[in-house]
Formats: C-alpha cells, sequence, structure tokens
C-alpha cells in the first residue's frame, strides 16, 4: 500500500469519525431547521405592526460563548460551544440565523415568531435577565392572547431537550428548577438560584447579556477627509455576522520570541487587516481564519497608503472644484433621539459645475427622446375655444341670442361679452427632480455602465419629455461631506430654459461623496415652494439609503430624511421617490409611506421609466 493510499484511507475515516461523534454529542436537528433569510420579511412586517415602529427591523444575530456545562462526548466534539440567541437594540431586533433546536421544523418556526412578539415588549429598560424575561413572557401573553397555545407548545418541547434536574450538581439542579418552573408559570418565580456554572441557554428568551455594541470602527478614527470607497472594494463576505474590538496597532522591533506550546491548540482573535487601504494579498487567509472567530479585533495602521492619492484626488482644491454660490444656506436636521429640530445645523452649498460645456443631446439617447417627446405631447394643454369673451376671433352665438333676449328685461347685462377665442388650455405645474449623486453611483451597474450613466441619461430624457408640455420643471443634484458641508448642484432652475447650456451641466455631473438627504429636501422644498404653481411635485432619484460621514447612518439619517418629507408635505408639496435600491423596501416605506415610491428593478431601465412615471403622476 502507498503512502498517498494511506493517507487517503486515514482521512476518510477522520472525516466518518468525526461525522459520528459530532452527530452523537450535537443537540441540533438540522433536517428540520429553518433560516432567518426565508422568512425574514414576514417577521419584519410583524415586528413592524407589534412595535408601531416602521423603523424597526431584523438582523441576523452573532453566535455568543456558552459558559454552560457540557458533557464529556460534546467536549470531545467541540459542540454546544457557541449558541445564538436573541435581543434588541435601538433600531433593530436580531435573531438567529438559524433555529434547529427543535425536531419539528414548524416548531423551529413558531419560535421565531414567539421571540419576534416576545422582543416586540421589550422597553430597554434595564432589569435582572431572569425576571425581565419573564415580565416580557406575561406581557406577551397578555398582548397577545392567540400566542397562548403556540408559547405551552414551545415550552413543552424545550422542557424536553433541557438537561435532567436529578443528573445535575445540587446548585444547578435548584437553577435548572427555578427555569423550568419559570417557563411553565411565568411571572412566579423572582429570584434565580446561583450555581457554580450558568445554566444552559433558553431559547424561548432574550439574550441574559446581549454582545456589547460594536465602537465605531475605522471612520471615526481616519482625517474627515478621507472618503468612503466601500461601494467600490470587492469583499469577502462572512458566514454569520462577527462581533468588532478596536485594538492599537503597536509594532514592536525585536524582543524575545516566548511561546507556551500549549497555546498552539488555541485561536488567535486578531488579523492584521488594514481596512484603509488597498486589498492585501493575505485576504482570502484572513477571510477563512475570521470564520472561527467570535470577535474580530481591528486596529489602525499608520502605514503609508496608496490610496491618499484618490483621495487627495476626491477632494480637488477650490480652484478645480465646482464654483460655489453664496457663503452658504443653513438649515435644520431632526435629532429623533432628543425629538427635536437642531437650528441651522447643516451648512448646504450650492455649486455650479466649472467644467461644464454646452453639448447636443447624446446619440445614444436621440430615438428615445424622440419617442417620448411624441408620446408627451399627449399631455400638452390642447386649444380649446374660450366662450363669452369681451373680444376675440369669432362671435359667440349662445352670449349673443341670451345678450338678444335679456336686453327688454331686468336680467340685461350691460358688459357684453359676445366674442370667443382659441386659446391654450394651463397646466398649473410645477416639478423638482432631485437626484442622489453620491459616491456610490460610481458602481457598475453591467459591462458598460455605471449607476452614474444611468442617472445622467434619465435626467436627459426627464427634460426632453418636459419640454414636450411646457411645465415649468427644475434639476438638482445632492451629496455631502458631514452637515457642514452638503453640495447641492444646481442643474437647471426653474426660469431656465432647456438648452445645450443646460444638456452641458447634465453631462458634467459625477459622483460626489455621501447622502444626507434631510438638508437636500429641505433646501429643494422651499425651492419649489416658492412657485406660483397649483400643483408642485418633488421627485427623489436615490440609489440608496440616507448616510454620511458622522452621525448620519442608520436610524438617525433614516428618521431626519422622515421629517423632512413630513416637513415638504405639510407646504402642499406631493413627494414622490425613485430608487434602484433593491434593499429599499426596508425602508423606504417608513420614510415616505407605502404609495409614496417605487422601486426600478433593472436600473438600466430607469432612463425609460422616469418620464413614464411622471406622466402618471401629473396626469
Amino acid at each position: 500500500m502507498s503512502l498517498l493510499h494511506f493517507w487517503e484511507i486515514e482521512e476518510h475515516v477522520g472525516k466518518l469519525w468525526d461525522h459520528l461523534i459530532t452527530g452523537a454529542a450535537s443537540k441540533r436537528y438540522p433536517d428540520a431547521a429553518v433560516h432567518l433569510k426565508d422568512i425574514k420579511k414576514t417577521l419584519n412586517i410583524a415586528f413592524r405592526a407589534m412595535t408601531g415602529d416602521g423603523a424597526m427591523h431584523i438582523e441576523s444575530a452573532i453566535a455568543t460563548q456558552s459558559r454552560a456545562r457540557r458533557n464529556w462526548l460534546q467536549r470531545i466534539a467541540s459542540t454546544e460551544e457557541k449558541v445564538q440567541l436573541s435581543w434588541l437594540t435601538d433600531n433593530a431586533l436580531h435573531l438567529p440565523e438559524t433555529i434547529d433546536v427543535f425536531p419539528d421544523m414548524a416548531l423551529n418556526k413558531k419560535l421565531y415568531i414567539w421571540l419576534t412578539a416576545l422582543a416586540s415588549n421589550d422597553t430597554g429598560k434595564p432589569s435582572p435577565w431572569y425576571q425581565r424575561n419573564q415580565q416580557l413572557t406575561v406581557q406577551t401573553l397578555h398582548r397577545f392572547p392567540g400566542l397562548k397555545s403556540l408559547y405551552q407548545q414551545l415550552v413543552t418541547a424545550h422542557l424536553a431537550t433541557r438537561p435532567l434536574i436529578e443528573s445535575l450538581p445540587d446548585d444547578e439542579a435548584l437553577q435548572e428548577t427555578a427555569i423550568q418552573q419559570a417557563l411553565r408559570h411565568p411571572g412566579q418565580q423572582h429570584k434565580l438560584p446561583p450555581a457554580r456554572h450558568p445554566p444552559q441557554a433558553v431559547y424561548l428568551w432574550l439574550h441574559p447579556y446581549p454582545p456589547a455594541k460594536s465602537a465605531a470602527i475605522g471612520r471615526q478614527d481616519t482625517d474627515t477627509s478621507e472618503t468612503d470607497n466601500a461601494d467600490q472594494i470587492d469583499s469577502k463576505e462572512m458566514d454569520g455576522k462577527k462581533q468588532a474590538k478596536r485594538e492599537d496597532n503597536k509594532k514592536v522591533e525585536g524582543g524575545l520570541l516566548a511561546i507556551r506550546f500549549e497555546n498552539i491548540f488555541s485561536w488567535s482573535e486578531f488579523v492584521n487587516l488594514d481596512r484603509s487601504q488597498d486589498e492585501e494579498e493575505d485576504m482570502d487567509e484572513a477571510a477563512a481564519a475570521m470564520k472561527d472567530m467570535d470577535t474580530v479585533s481591528v486596529a489602525k495602521k499608520n502605514a503609508p497608503m496608496k490610496n491618499r492619492l484618490k483621495i487627495d484626488l476626491d477632494l480637488p482644491a477650490e480652484a478645480y472644484d465646482d464654483i460655489k454660490l453664496g457663503e452658504g444656506i443653513y438649515l435644520p436636521e431632526w435629532d429623533y433621539k432628543k425629538q427635536i429640530l437642531q437650528t441651522d445645523h447643516c451648512c448646504l452649498q450650492p455649486m455650479l459645475a466649472r467644467d461644464a460645456i454646452e453639448c447636443d443631446l447624446p446619440l445614444h439617447l436621440k430615438s428615445s427622446a424622440r419617442k417620448l417627446r411624441h408620446q408627451f405631447e399627449a399631455l400638452k394643454p390642447a386649444r380649446v375655444w374660450f366662450k363669452a369673451q369681451q373680444d376675440g376671433t369669432d362671435i359667440d352665438m349662445d352670449a349673443y341670442l341670451n345678450f338678444h333676449v335679456n336686453q327688454h328685461t331686468e336680467h340685461h347685462d350691460p358688459e357684453s361679452r359676445l366674442y370667443k377665442a382659441m386659446k391654450n388650455s394651463h397646466r398649473d405645474l410645477a416639478s423638482l427632480l432631485l437626484a442622489d449623486l453620491s459616491l456610490s453611483t460610481d458602481s457598475w451597474i453591467n459591462n458598460s455602465a455605471r449607476t452614474i450613466d444611468v442617472i445622467r441619461d434619465s435626467l436627459y430624457l426627464f427634460a426632453e419629455s418636459l419640454t414636450a408640455t411646457d411645465d415649468r420643471f427644475a434639476i438638482h443634484g445632492f451629496s455631502s461631506r458631514n452637515r457642514n458641508h452638503v453640495r447641492f448642484n444646481i442643474i437647471k432652475n426653474f426660469e431656465d430654459k432647456y438648452t445645450n447650456h443646460i444638456r452641458g451641466r447634465i453631462q458634467a455631473i459625477k459622483p460626489g461623496f455621501y447622502t444626507r438627504m434631510g438638508a437636500a429636501i429641505r433646501h429643494a422644498s422651499n425651492l419649489l415652494n416658492e412657485q406660483k404653481s397649483q400643483q408642485k411635485l418633488l421627485l427623489l432619484l436615490t440609489d440608496g439609503k440616507p448616510n454620511d460621514l458622522d452621525i448620519y447612518e442608520g436610524r438617525y439619517g433614516v428618521e431626519d430624511t422622515r421629517k423632512a418629507i413630513s416637513e415638504a408635505r405639510q407646504l402642499g408639496l406631493q413627494v414622490f421617490c425613485v430608487t434602484i435600491d433593491e434593499k429599499a423596501n426596508d425602508y423606504l416605506p417608513h420614510i415616505f409611506g407605502s404609495g409614496s415610491y417605487v422601486v426600478i428593478r433593472r436600473a438600466d431601465e430607469l432612463p425609460r421609466e422616469l418620464p413614464l412615471l411622471y406622466a402618471r403622476l401629473t396626469q
């Protein structure tokens, strides 16, 4: 027998042994597993309805270390070392990625439903884990009485998987008895007896010690002049989420190497992966290592960075940047945590493209523009006869007969309106198209076009279509680099005629920085509100959710944008959002309302769909 053949047999036997020992030690039922990704949409809807907060959503939970007692078989097989439990943060419910604790798939799915309902009653007030979960259980069953039978099924199934009380040491037996009594009769147990080991995970309850929120990493440590190129960097997607911890990256020269060889079987939870540089050669090795880690420690590296050059190019000197118009406009911003509108919190800077050159409509759009103009001519106000005029081109026979009959009666009107005139009817409408020009628009949607290219074509066709209706319209773009620098790109004002000069401004648009939507929407609303038209439409074109360098992330940005939309509607404006973000259904209903946005599934269809959408909104 050759050595290679021997190794193959050894490897095969090893795999069989690993499968056997792991299966014997595991308390999981993978054949009955339910995955969060399969029911996340349903749970999201239910959770928002239960909490009454449209900004809340569901995310996958990270696995945490279990300190509960394990038997000798589990220790040999290295199973039950980690558990995935549930917990609630300010804006998200974290649920296990997979639930396979019961042999019945229906029960595993019901556990997802129960945990969602349980968390919807959590107010975040600090209280002991043992008492808090009992109180939440009582509140949930009182609020949703239809869940009582579901809860009893889960309790019965869960108790069958918990340790036998008689097999535990005395202190752990008392603790386990108290937990099982609390599950059967929630609210009647007031104190959890102490024990040497923590109890086995209670899958029907929320996490006793949720992982601490990760410190903000990277962006807060870097100079604010650095831009975020995350949308352009290829990344390795990890299975599950990891908890992050910041470490100082101290370089030690020389020194004595001392190794305790028993530590060779432990796993170091530090990867020297520089997030502020381009991807390194050992990215694959680092990604593989991270899969087995609980906590990823990230350090700021002080080595020279190749993308400093790109940052400098992204921040051109004023002589090469777009032209600033004025000293900036100060606008408020909504702080949802404090529930206050912060006065003069943002500075919006109107900008005019420096390198805009007059140009004709691009050749590849001329055919589409011609068809759209023909379609939009149907919306153009028709010429109609206006009767009973003081002067006109023809006599109004109806008015003349009435005048002749009434001239000898008390109903006689001395002012004669005996003529009729052919005039254009009037569409009393003003529209403002506000385009998101953030850094993410530099991403490629296919082999031939970027998002910014699609947006540029959309602006072209939008303007070409509206010239056929004589509707008043304006086009502007925006991006931001923190609250003190919100860039508002002037493309076409209401009083501007759509000429090759405006086409040159459209051609000059380019990806900017971040997406501080609230400030841009407030300024656009003020511009639109100044128009005298009876109907006013604010159309927002975007490819992502609100974000910026500072705290304008997550719920803060979402709530400020929602507040800005509410302010616009109070002014009497009609607000509608068009997006190509596939994840928009997670946050846009909360911001705009269920009927005030549309998701374009294929980004390359946006140029054709945008004008047609405008036609439907303004008919």
